[in-house]
This record gives structure tokens, C-alpha cells and sequence, in this order.
């Protein structure tokens, strides 16, 4: 990580049976450079100065080693708890980041990239309920809009 830029290389995965797979990720667009807010970046610049490996989130047990999903992911339920926060997963930020994304204006080709999707369209296939909402702000505004020309153009409201 530099820049405020995070790479994407590699996926870990909990393997059937127990252990990890640490691999590629699971397509090649997978692999990205996501552009991080400065705040963001600068946490995990600190977390990466301290780090006694080449993993920011190390096993605890085995510093080699990443970190388990499975302990990620119960960590995040904790910190929840603690804050009265709904219990979520990670996918579910994922999703409720990705809906935000594209309601506050992210093109479907930026975010797609963000998020590691072959395509736009696959973004677009899966946020649909944002999409829709979106055309109906844009027909919305484009009547508003149409409301105005027409009232310009109609002489008896001069």
C-alpha cells in the first residue's frame, strides 16, 4: 500500500476440512488497486509500520500466517455488540457500501472496479433496487426540468 492506494493480490479462504487457502483471487479483474479515503489509508499505514510480517492482520498464534476469516468475522460481531450495532457480515457491508456508492453518484464502471466485478453490467445486475431508484430521481429531475421549458414556452404566463 502506497499512495493511499490498497492493492489487491491475492484471496484468503477457509479451506473444507480446516487451514486456509491463500491463492489468486477468484478472477483476474479481482486483482485491483482501490483508491482509499486518506483517513483510511493512513490507519493502515500505521497497522502495516507495526506489523511482524507481511500480513496487516496477521494470525495472532502463527504471525506468519493471515488471519482467519472465521476470527475476522467474530471479532466484527464483538465490536458490533459492544457498539448496539445490528449484527451484519462483512458481505453485508460490502453490499450496503456498494448501494451507497452508486446512490451518492459512483459510476457502475468505477465501482465495478472497486468491488472486483468482471463487469459493470454484473454491478448493475446486482444492485438493481439502487439502479431503480436512481431513474426514478432522474425521471424526476428531467420532468422538473421539462416542467420549466414548458412553462417558459407558454405565453399566457408571461
Amino acid at each position: 500500500m502506497g499512495n493511499g492506494k490498497l492493492k489487491v493480490r491475492r484471496s484468503v479462504a477457509k479451506r473444507k476440512g480446516g487451514g486456509l487457502n491463500i491463492g489468486e483471487t477468484k478472477t483476474e479483474t479481482g486483482t485491483r488497486t482501490i483508491v482509499l479515503p486518506p483517513s483510511t489509508a493512513e490507519l493502515l499505514r500505521k497497522r502495516k509500520e507495526t506489523a511482524v510480517s507481511e500480513w496487516i492482520f496477521p494470525n495472532i498464534y502463527e504471525p506468519e500466517k493471515p488471519m482467519h476469516p472465521d476470527y475476522a468475522y467474530h471479532r466484527l460481531k464483538t465490536l458490533l455488540k459492544q457498539a448496539e450495532l445490528p449484527l451484519i457480515r462483512f458481505h453485508d457491508m460490502r453490499h450496503t457500501f456498494a448501494t451507497h456508492a452508486l446512490a451518492g453518484g459512483v459510476d457502475a464502471k468505477t465501482l465495478s472496479g472497486i468491488l472486483g466485478h468482471t463487469n459493470a453490467s454484473f454491478t448493475l445486475d446486482t444492485y438493481t433496487h439502487v439502479t431503480t431508484d436512481m431513474q426514478r430521481n432522474a425521471s424526476a429531475i428531467v420532468r422538473s426540468f421539462m416542467d420549466e421549458i414548458m412553462l417558459e414556452g407558454d405565453d399566457t404566463n408571461r
